[in-house]
């Protein structure tokens, strides 16, 4: 039997709506994605500031095209579009995985560049689009937060789950936790760039100081990120700075005995 979420859709509005001027709350039960769908609304002419909430996706996305599903309860699944002018967008996944992490739980780690993590197992994601309209740029900032345990069919490791931390907490109470902080983040990042966030980062960074390995084959130690959200990676040839969002890092395996 599909459970009944109660969102809190009031409350959430009566946080945010004083920071954004004509937010909406939207609540579907199903929909292919979040994102894709506020991206149509978007090209259709539709962009004042939404955070649209799906119970279920049949077709959501994680970042490099992959699959992110979710059933009812299991998982809370969002997108916040929103007009978005920043001086520079370097770091934006970053700022925002920052509002997501410190509303959820001290103990929630963040692993470069949009996923947090929980004893080196993925708690959530963050895929953030934009497209220019007219004279504006509008951006959809998606989020998926693993809330029970699930199994971890075709994945060597199982995802961690929000109620291993917060035992009893549900997709509703953890939205009405992290909707206004994900919110301020945005708009503090819109105002300020990345670099206030910089220390936050690498307070919760669960690469610093561990061997990894980037998808293009360089070997080196992570160093956290610098001001602009480029990760530090201390290879052979000297200190690099990863900035690709197409750059898929993972942490060593430790050496056997």
């Amino acid at each position: 039997m599909t459970p009944v979420i109660r969102w809190p859709a009031e409350a959430i509005w009566e946080a945010v709506a004083p920071l954004l001027p004509g937010f909406t709350v939207e609540i579907l039960p199903e929909i292919d994605s979040t994102n894709t769908e506020l991206m149509r609304r978007a090209r259709a002419g539709r962009l004042e500031p939404v955070l649209l909430v799906a119970e279920a996706q049949t077709a959501g996305r994680g970042r490099l095209g992959r699959d992110w599903r979710g059933t009812p309860g299991e998982s809370l699944m969002f997108s916040l579009a929103l007009p978005l002018a920043p001086a520079d967008w370097s770091g934006l996944s970053l700022a925002v995985g920052v509002g997501v992490a410190e509303s959820l739980h001290p103990a929630v780690g963040l692993k470069w560049p949009n996923d947090l993590w929980w004893q080196d197992r993925k708690l959530a994601g963050i895929l953030i689009e934009t497209a220019t309209f007219g004279a504006q740029r509008h951006a959809v900032i998606g989020v998926g937060v693993n809330i029970a345990p699930c199994e971890a069919a075709g994945l060597s490791t199982p995802p961690a789950a929000l109620q291993e931390l917060l035992p009893g907490i549900d997709a509703a109470q953890a939205l009405l936790r992290l909707a206004a902080p994900l919110v301020q983040a945005v708009k503090a990042f819109e105002s300020l760039g990345f670099a206030p966030f910089a220390a936050r980062f690498n307070a919760r960074d669960v690469l610093r100081d561990r061997a990894v390995t980037l998808s293009d084959g360089l070997q080196g130690t992570a160093h956290g990120v610098d001001e602009s959200g480029a990760l530090l990676v201390h290879t052979a040839a000297g200190m690099k700075q990863v900035t690709s969002a197409e750059v898929s890092v993972r942490p060593q395996a430790p050496a056997k005995p």
